[in-house]
């Protein structure tokens, strides 16, 4: 029964919020742009992070012993 009630309540409810909620007056406000600002700085950081991580990293292949010996025809005397 206990969720017979709350789908009561809710369907009583939520027109009352509907009709007080004036959609010209919301903003996002001060803790919007405190999210906002947040989560800006933390791609900022990882990007810079990962930078940072590429530049470390070689992408010459050496070739692999085995298969260099295979590939090569051998030489013509």
């Amino acid at each position: 029964m206990p969720d017979m009630s709350a789908h009561l309540a809710l369907t009583q409810l939520v027109p009352f919020a509907a009709e007080e909620l004036d959609k010209n007056k919301v903003t996002p406000g001060v803790l919007g742009f405190v999210v906002f600002a947040v989560l800006a700085l933390a791609v900022w950081g990882l990007m810079k992070s990962m930078n940072r991580h590429m530049h470390k990293i070689d992408f010459t292949e050496t070739p692999d012993p085995a298969t260099a010996t295979a590939a090569t025809p051998p030489a013509k005397k």
